[in-house]
């Protein structure tokens, strides 16, 4: 436990979101500070540590985490670094918000898993982000309330405006649906059971190779139907909704309806270019929310277990796809530490 005014945090990892969270801690943020950036890349890294007062660069991550400067962790390198990074932060005791994936696989997520009870105490916050969006944040007290009864489908809706270069299809589960994964199992709390995947004639605006988009259904141990369509090349913008079906009414959120305008033959508002501005105040949320319960001595937010949880159901979910199928999820026994 640290016992300065401001948590010193390193970030991992150089990159787009590295670099987003560098700026947010130094700007945003209250009561922490970047103390390191660590980078494979160790120019890009003195790059970026040269705009932050008494900021280190590193490029080697177990020596960052060493640093007496260093109380907390924040992992924006690639999934396939991630669990050599915790595994050394869990050494050093250290708290890590990690961006999502946890790990890019269920195994290797199960042994972070265990490396952490080992440990006896959560030290990990997985970074998905949408649980701190102040509209899934209303629908979740919705469903949570009772109000509308039962949830018996969760409608979703996932659109970006396109896809990256070497975008592959594996990617839209693993890299987009993830997202839909966690909130799914957060919103209703319950697990998802299995994972069906279908496709329609892909879009003449999908590069070449990528089925896009697809339609993914998920049954939960609660017994709800969960659908999600992505579509990562739909050109008009990028835009994230969720209906909630419930015995006794339905809500929808992500319509974004702050402005409606009427004009002669149309109507309308305005869609978000990217996920950075669509979800900008969610990550601000979420890394303040770290730094607080971090402070206090606390892990909150989505644990390794929902981390594990979703690499399972990706798995699955890639299964789904290749082999045309219904898949059924394999999940281990929740951890008395996760419950």
């Amino acid at each position: 436990m640290f016992h300065h005014d401001s948590l010193g945090v390193a970030v991992i990892g150089a990159g787009r979101m590295g670099a987003d969270h560098v700026r947010r801690i130094s700007g945003v943020t209250s009561g922490a500070h970047v103390a390191a950036v660590v980078d494979l890349d160790a120019d890009r890294a003195k790059a970026i540590a040269a705009g932050v007062e008494g900021c280190a660069a590193f490029d080697d991550v177990a020596e960052a985490m060493a640093s007496p400067a260093v109380d907390a962790v924040l992992l924006a390198s690639p999934g396939v670094a991630h669990e050599a990074a915790l595994l050394t932060a869990f050494d050093h005791d250290l708290p890590v918000l990690c961006e999502k994936p946890l790990t890019p696989d269920a195994a290797s997520a199960l042994r972070v898993l265990e490396a952490e009870q080992q440990l006896g105490h959560r030290r990990v916050q997985v970074g998905f982000m949408r649980r701190y969006d102040h509209e899934y944040l209303k629908l979740k007290a919705l469903l949570d309330s009772g109000e509308l009864g039962r949830p018996l489908m969760l409608h979703n809706r996932h659109r970006n405006p396109s896809s990256p270069p070497d975008f592959t299809t594996a990617m839209l589960i693993n890299d987009s649906v993830t997202h839909e994964m966690d909130i799914i199992r957060w919103l209703l709390g319950q697990e998802i059971t299995s994972v069906t995947v279908m496709r329609p004639k892909s879009s003449a605006n999908a590069p070449e190779g990528l089925a896009d988009p697809q339609f993914v259904v998920f049954e939960t141990d609660g017994g709800v139907l969960a659908d999600v369509e992505i579509y990562v090349n739909a050109r008009y913008g990028y835009q994230v909704q969720a209906e909630a079906v419930c015995e006794n009414g339905t809500a929808r959120i992500g319509d974004r309806h702050d402005m409606l305008v009427n004009s002669r033959g149309n109507w309308g508002g305005t869609v978000t270019p990217g996920f950075v501005e669509r979800f900008e105040e969610a990550y601000d949320r979420e890394v303040q929310a770290w730094v607080d319960a971090t402070r206090r001595g606390e892990v909150t937010g989505p644990s390794a277990w929902d981390g594990y949880a979703v690499a399972a159901v990706c798995e699955a979910g890639v299964r789904a796809q290749t082999e045309g199928r219904r898949i059924e999820v394999e999940l281990a026994d929740r951890p008395a530490l996760y419950r």
